[in-house]
């Protein structure tokens, strides 16, 4: 009996254990555990990258030795300008007697007054021309300036002077004291394709040497509202504040324009940058080079959009090409016998898109060059040889006062306006009868400017300027020309049928 009840207990522990390990197995699985030696499963990670497959033709190179050919080539710009205020100038309400007597003079002065010269420092950036030492960039960088100073890639810092400007490109020119920099071959942009690759370089928010890469989303962009003369390639590869007057470079390292301006409803960058094409930079530039100022041609005519209507009407059988709405008297236009009606399809051997086009192509073709016309007139292609001339002064919207145009009436007190000869065209456009009379029609005038200001309005005819009589643009030319940029202008404009007197002041 004591074997039997041995064995019992013997029995009765092994079922308990056993017992005990099933229970131990179910709770440790509802708890998470797992037995050692079990294989873990792998927690669920992120897809991992796929392996891009090699290139194919036309697909993006290797910027990586671009960028180290071209980066050396682009410097940062930083500018200094000097507000200064006048003497004994305050802030706000403190600046009161009682004030004064409490606070005590000394106080006063420390506490309160404002510094004679207020400095605002700006950054931006620039491509190395020429190896001598010039600098192109934008005109809205270095405008205004009192210093600039250039960082270049070796770290050196120089101080720069402004060669030339052209605001109505935005693009300057400056000069360093250096020999043997590094450069960026120019590249055609005239060749450049919606959809190739490209590079911004640049020094956005003030750090240098930085690289951006996207495509051309479009070019031939127009009436973006940052220049007169626009002719700008779109691309979204990131341009920042800082990037203005960097280098817009294409897969073989080679320049195709100069960033210039972004689209932006936040201040930031939205995927849409605009630089001037090299073409239109380097006609531009060497121009500064070699005068310090741009000439720009001019043919003499009022010129419109060619819709599938008008061509129709004027016996054109496509779009492409622009309408002579008027012919200006005295113009090259006049003397190569060129007719209001006439379709220009061709100007120098390029195939006319656009007004935009074809008023870029005018103003960059040499003054004195002879060019081959070929246009439409009432149905049949004729061909004819011009003469470009050198544009007027007030052919176009003279420039904000400041801007450092050397024109006198364009920095003065007829700064923002735009006054064109008294065509046809512009008396129907402004409802204006030609009473022989004679004046120059305002065409437009600029928010802010001063004869804004002082009341002058889109379609008044200015007959007088300081009591001299105005017939011509060439009169009101020769008049405004005497003007300092500090002289203030009496004119007297008609409109509505009656005469006025308005003073400008600069």
């Amino acid at each position: 009996m004591p074997e039997l009840s041995h064995k019992k207990t013997l029995a009765l522990g092994l079922l308990l254990i056993g017992v005990g390990v099933i229970l131990g197995l179910v709770v440790a699985s509802d708890l998470g555990w797992l037995p050692i030696g079990q294989a873990v499963p792998e927690a669920p990670s992120a897809p991992r990258p796929v392996a891009m497959p090699p290139p194919a033709d036309g697909a993006a190179p290797n910027f990586v030795e671009v960028a180290k050919v071209v980066t050396p080539a682009v410097v940062n710009i930083a500018t200094t300008r000097i507000n200064r205020l006048p003497e004994g100038h305050s802030f706000g309400p403190f600046d009161d007697p009682f004030f004064r007597r409490f606070f005590g003079e000394e106080f006063f002065r420390r506490r309160f007054e404002a510094p004679p010269d207020h400095r605002e420092r700006s950054l931006g950036s620039g491509v190395i021309a020429d190896p001598r030492g010039s600098i192109i960039t934008n005109n809205h960088v270095v405008s205004k300036a009192d210093e600039i100073r250039v960082l270049l890639s070796d770290k050196r810092e120089l101080k720069a002077k402004v060669v030339g400007t052209d605001p109505k490109t935005d693009i300057a020119v400056i000069q360093v004291d250096a020999r043997d920099l590094p450069t960026i071959p120019w590249a055609d942009s005239d060749k450049l394709q919606v959809g190739e690759y490209v590079l911004a370089i640049g020094n956005p928010f003030g750090l240098n040497q930085t690289v951006t890469m996207g495509i051309v989303s479009a070019v031939g962009r127009a009436n973006v509202g940052v220049a007169e003369y626009e002719d700008f390639i779109q691309t979204d590869a990131a341009i920042n504040p800082g990037n203005s007057g960097g280098a817009l470079v294409n897969a073989r390292g080679e320049l195709i324009g100069i960033n210039t301006a972004i689209f932006s409803q936040s201040g930031g960058y939205m995927g849409i940058g605009f630089a001037v094409p090299s073409n239109m930079v380097r006609s531009v530039m060497e121009q500064l080079l070699k005068g310090g100022k741009v000439v720009r041609g001019y043919l003499g005519v009022s010129i419109q959009e060619l819709t599938q209507d008008l061509a129709r009407q004027f016996g054109v059988s496509e779009t492409k090409g622009v309408l002579i709405s008027d012919v200006l008297a005295d113009s090259p236009a006049r003397r190569a016998r060129l007719e209001r009606g006439d379709v220009i399809t061709e100007f120098d051997g390029r195939i006319v898109e656009n007004p935009t086009q074809f008023r870029n192509l005018v103003a960059q073709t040499p003054v004195g060059k002879k060019v081959h016309i070929r246009l439409v007139r009432n149905g049949q292609t004729k061909e004819f040889d011009v003469t470009i001339a050198e544009q007027p002064k007030t052919m176009v919207q003279a420039e904000s006062p400041g801007d450092g145009n050397e024109d006198a009436h364009a920095s003065g007190a007829f700064a923002g306006l735009d006054v064109r000869e008294l065509t046809p065209e512009l008396a129907r456009r402004f409802n204006l009868s030609r009473d022989g009379q004679g004046g120059v029609v305002v065409a437009r005038v600029a928010d802010g400017s001063p004869a804004g200001e002082a009341g002058v309005q889109a379609g008044d005819v200015i007959t007088e300027v300081n009591r001299k009589p105005i017939v011509t643009l060439r009169d009101f030319q020769q008049v405004t020309d005497k003007l300092s940029s500090k002289d203030p202008a009496l004119v007297l404009v008609h409109r509505n049928g009656r005469n006025l007197y308005l003073t400008i002041h600069p």
